[in-house]
């Protein structure tokens, strides 16, 4: 049976600069209805971003076996050169000539308060790709990505009988109750932070129980709280790992998704996938970056040991 696992996201770079001074110093409060600021920013970095590519990426590390299917803009040629590079099948790639790949602008202040600004771009076109085109499937997931493309990969994915998770993250606020009940109706499994499945409960109307009794699986994280996996009626509690340094949040999510989508494909048990996933999260947030983190499957699995005491 093939473990090609489908990611279907974001693709984006991410532009990080650091203002050396404090917002608060210069935006007025009595006068925000005519703001006309500059930030000078010294230091500006370019990180590779999306959330299919920081799945992509932590998934080839664990010796999975990712396939993106994403939009890429006409500036996307260095990103499609690194996926080479990292061996991560780039096929499924749309090259969107007329548009740029999706930005997001981050400037950061001395007290690490953020003013973003994200450009769509190519991921608005997402819903030109098709799930039928890329072959056999074991799972795919359908991250956050443009809206009509989330719609249409998860329909493709009910329709040809692959079973797909659900984790709709940041876009989240973007569907109806109606089309929330319609993605989890055709899941197999659901990812969410805590934040994230409060807002799913409430714009559903339906309650943990009755949205875990429509999956596979359902699963939570909750931070440095750990996470949890709802399965069969059963509830497993997955510990937070600790990290070797808290450095950078940026990705763990992903890198989270990454773990449950090897041990699916794996035909591991749910605690041990759940631990795992748990590990590439704490992996990760010891980097600055999404995709800056470098370790070996034979590392991981060494980490995990030390960690739970046994193999997966």
């Amino acid at each position: 049976m093939t473990k090609t696992t489908l990611i279907c996201g974001s693709l984006a770079f991410d532009k990080i600069m650091q203002y050396n001074g404090r917002f608060g110093e210069t935006l007025l409060a009595d006068q925000l209805h005519k703001v006309n600021v500059s930030f000078l920013v010294p230091t500006l970095r370019t990180e590779y971003g999306g959330c299919s590519a920081n799945i992509a990426y932590n998934l080839k590390m664990l010796g999975g076996e990712p396939l993106i299917m994403a939009a890429i803009g006409q500036d996307g040629g260095e990103y499609l050169e690194r996926f080479d590079k990292l061996g991560i099948e780039t096929r499924a790639i749309r090259k969107i000539t007329h548009s740029y790949t999706a930005q997001c602008f981050v400037t950061a202040d001395l007290d690490n308060n953020q003013i973003n600004a994200f450009h769509p771009g190519a991921m608005e076109f997402a819903h030109e790709n098709n799930v039928g085109d890329q072959g056999p499937l074991r799972v795919a997931i359908i991250a956050p990505d443009g809206r009509g493309g989330m719609l249409k990969h998860a329909r493709d994915c009910a329709a040809l009988k692959v079973p797909f998770m659900f984790d709709p993250g940041q876009q989240l606020p973007m569907f109806s109750g109606d089309e929330l009940l319609e993605f989890i109706n055709q899941a197999t499994y659901v990812a969410a932070n805590d934040y994230e499945f409060e807002m799913l409960m409430d714009r559903t109307g339906l309650t943990l129980a009755e949205i875990a009794g429509r999956l596979e699986a359902l699963i939570i994280t909750r931070g440095e709280k750990g996470s949890e996996i709802h399965t069969g009626g059963k509830r497993h509690e997955i510990p937070c790992v600790q990290a070797a340094a808290v450095v950078d949040p940026t990705g763990c999510g992903d890198a989270y998704r990454a773990g449950l989508l090897f041990g699916i494909t794996n035909d591991l048990d749910w605690p041990t996938t759940g631990r795992l996933a748990s590990l590439m999260g704490a992996i990760k947030i010891a980097h600055q970056g999404g995709q800056n983190h470098v370790v070996t499957a034979a590392q991981i699995a060494d980490k995990f040991e030390a960690e739970f005491g046994y193999r997966y």
